[in-house]
C-alpha cells in the first residue's frame, strides 16, 4: 500500500470498520456518549455546588475523555492482526479493560450524586477504601494502549508507512507509561495543585498562578493522539527515511514536554506562566 492509500485508511473514521475491528470499544464509546445526556440534565437540574462548581461537571469531562479513548482504541485495532483481534486472549482482555472503564465511571457519578469528592477522598471511609482499587483500575485500563502499541509494532502488515506505523505504536505505548508515572503522583499527591490557585485557563481549567499536575497527565494521556498526528504529517511531507526520522525525533521531544510540565508543576510553577 502507497502512503496515500495509507494516509486516506488511517483518516477513515469508518463506524461500521471499528465495529467490526473492536465491537466491545466501539459499544462503549456509544454508551459513554449517550450516558452523557442525562448527566447534562442533572448539570442543569441540579443547583447544589461542590468547590464553586456543578458536582456533575466532573463525570461530564471524565466520560469525554473516556470515550475518547475508548473510541482511539477502537480505532487504531484496525492495525492489530486479524487472528489476533479474534482470539480469546484479546476478547478477555478486552473485556477486563471495559469493566475498569465503566467502574471508573461509577465511581465518578456515584461521588457526584452524592456531592462529594471522588479523588483525593479522606474523609468518605467507602471512597478512601476504593481509591487504592482505582487507581488499580486507571493501570488497567491505561494498559490497553500498551498492548495495542506492542501488537501494532508486531504486525509487520499493516499497510502503513514504517513512520506512521511507528508512530502510533510509540504514541500508543508512550501514553501507558507517561500516565502511570504522571498519574501516579498525582493520585498519591493530596490534590493537583502545587501551590494556591487562584485563577484558571478558559476551558481547560488549568490554574494560571500555581503548579497543575494536570497539564503533565493531559499530554501524557494524548500521546496515543499527537504523536501519530505528527507521524500522519511527516508521511505527508518528507520521504520515508526523512519521516521515520522525524517521528523519532518528535517523540522524543513530546516526551520532553511531558517531562517539561511534570518539572514545572511539582515547582509550582502555572503552565504558560505568560498569561499569569
Amino acid at each position: 500500500m502507497n502512503t496515500a492509500v495509507a494516509s486516506t485508511s488511517y483518516r477513515r473514521l469508518n463506524l461500521k470498520r471499528m465495529w467490526s475491528d473492536a465491537p466491545g470499544f466501539t459499544a462503549l464509546a456509544m454508551l459513554l456518549v449517550l450516558t452523557m445526556i442525562p448527566l447534562y440534565a442533572a448539570w442543569a437540574l441540579d443547583s447544589r455546588l461542590f468547590l464553586g462548581e456543578s458536582p456533575w461537571l466532573k463525570p461530564i469531562k471524565f466520560q469525554y475523555a473516556l470515550s475518547i479513548y475508548a473510541i482511539s482504541l477502537a480505532f487504531f485495532a484496525r492495525y492489530v492482526r486479524p487472528d489476533t483481534r479474534d482470539g480469546r486472549p484479546w476478547q478477555i482482555y478486552t473485556a477486563v479493560v471495559m469493566f475498569a472503564i465503566v467502574a471508573e465511571v461509577i465511581w465518578v457519578n456515584a461521588a457526584a450524586m452524592f456531592n462529594i469528592a471522588s479523588h483525593f477522598n479522606t474523609n468518605v471511609p467507602a471512597f478512601k477504601a476504593f481509591y487504592p482499587i482505582a487507581g488499580l483500575l486507571a493501570v488497567v485500563l491505561t494498559s490497553a494502549s500498551l498492548v495495542l502499541g506492542i501488537a501494532i509494532w508486531r504486525n509487520p502488515s499493516t499497510g502503513l508507512p514504517q513512520a506512521l506505523r511507528d508512530a502510533i505504536s510509540l504514541g500508543l505505548i508512550l501514553t501507558f507509561f507517561a500516565t502511570v508515572i504522571v498519574a501516579g503522583y498525582l493520585s498519591s499527591s493530596s490534590g493537583h495543585h502545587i501551590g494556591t490557585s487562584t485563577r484558571q485557563l478558559w476551558l481547560m481549567g488549568w490554574s494560571r498562578d500555581a503548579g497543575d499536575l494536570r497539564v503533565a497527565h493531559f499530554f501524557a494521556t494524548h500521546a496515543l493522539h499527537f504523536v501519530p498526528l505528527n507521524g500522519l504529517l511527516a508521511v505527508r511531507w518528507f520521504s520515508p527515511k526523512s519521516a521515520l526520522r522525524v517521528v523519532w525525533l518528535a517523540c522524543a521531544g513530546y516526551i520532553a514536554l511531558v517531562i517539561s510540565t511534570f518539572i514545572q508543576a511539582i515547582n509550582g510553577q502555572p503552565f504558560l506562566r505568560f498569561l499569569g
